[in-house]
């Protein structure tokens, strides 16, 4: 067995009405459960440090491949992919486990995933940690539309919405993709600006996120930035994306008018223990873009991970855990 398949424990399956959904699950089960979401383009693997940790703990967590991705069906309608079934497959999840209500962990889409649960299944939803990704109040416009208008149409987000182009890009040579993303920020990295917020109207330059086109002009042979994966660890996504393709994971993006025409008269207010997990040197998600929480997440805790990108959970395991445990110790002691 390959070392990156012994991280995870043994597959199990939950089948959903359109979704047979792939799950590995450590720890006893007593207590409250961590449901661990994954993000793009990322997989259950993503939290397998979090899964040991757990285990090591005597705690009980469940982390999924989400619709669309690895071992997870896909559906083939975008609109499969809508916040409504991302969280309802949560949902689903815990009623196959038999489970009233768990803590929900999510980074990048995973963590809109979870602040958006407790939103629509308020009874289900014990308490949220957000990796990276902070609760985010519903757009005084369509998102898509705030985005193009301010980055253009090669920012990556925007670029998603072209059906079939950003799936062809990312697929072409999936070790290459993987390599792209899946890298250290560069010491001495300024804490990031945060392109998806704040107004450019001050004269700074504007981050364009255009991912794409820097992935095809990229040469990894002038990339000075570190990997936190080992050749063992990076075989296991590229196998994975390769058998799927990125089409799945996309659809999460091209359901952002969708979500946002749909989320109109929700109640925006997070009523449960909350951990916030920033990281400081996260160029889409800085910590800057938690500020302000609290007037939706009334109960909660910050913490920020020092000298941390973007894939915090596996660049930052130790501390990630060790922060995690210790508000799990403190708001659901076993």
């Amino acid at each position: 067995m390959p070392a990156s398949r012994s991280m995870m424990p043994k597959v199990a399956y939950a089948d959903l009405p359109d979704v047979r959904l792939a799950y590995y699950e450590v720890g006893p089960r007593q207590g409250v459960p961590v449901v661990f979401c994954h993000g793009f383009p990322e997989l259950a693997f993503s939290w397998r440090h979090q899964l040991r940790a757990f285990e090591a703990a005597g705690r009980w967590a469940i982390a999924p491949d989400q619709r669309g991705y690895g071992l997870t069906s896909g559906p083939r309608a975008t609109e499969a992919y809508d916040i409504e079934a991302l969280t309802g497959d949560i949902v689903g999840l815990l009623d196959h486990l038999g489970v009233e209500k768990a803590v929900l962990c999510g980074h990048d889409w995973g963590g809109i995933v979870v602040w958006q649960a407790p939103l629509r299944h308020p009874d289900r939803v014990a308490g949220v940690i957000g990796v990276n990704t902070p609760f985010m109040p519903r757009a005084p416009a369509d998102p898509i539309a705030i985005m193009r208008r301010r980055f253009g149409d090669d920012m990556y987000i925007v670029n998603f919405q072209k059906p079939g182009e950003a799936d062809a890009i990312l697929a072409a040579d999936v070790g290459r993709t993987m390599s792209f993303f899946m890298r250290r920020p560069l010491a001495g990295t300024p804490p990031a600006s945060g392109g998806l917020s704040g107004d450019a109207g001050d004269g700074a330059p504007v981050q364009t996120f255009a991912l794409l086109n820097m992935l095809q002009a990229w040469d990894p042979k002038f990339d000075p930035r570190e990997t936190f994966l080992t050749a063992e660890e990076t075989a296991f996504f590229v196998d994975s994306f390769e058998r799927t393709g990125f089409t799945g994971g996309i659809n999460w993006y091209r359901n952002f008018t969708r979500n946002w025409k749909r989320s109109a008269g929700i109640v925006e207010r997070v009523d449960v223990p909350s951990l916030m997990i920033m990281a400081e040197l996260d160029a889409v998600l800085p910590p800057s873009a938690a500020d302000g929480m609290e007037a939706f997440v009334p109960d909660l805790e910050k913490k920020l991970i020092e000298g941390s990108g973007h894939w915090t959970q596996q660049e930052k395991p130790d501390e990630v855990n060790r922060t995690i445990l210790a508000w799990m110790d403190r708001r659901f002691p076993t």
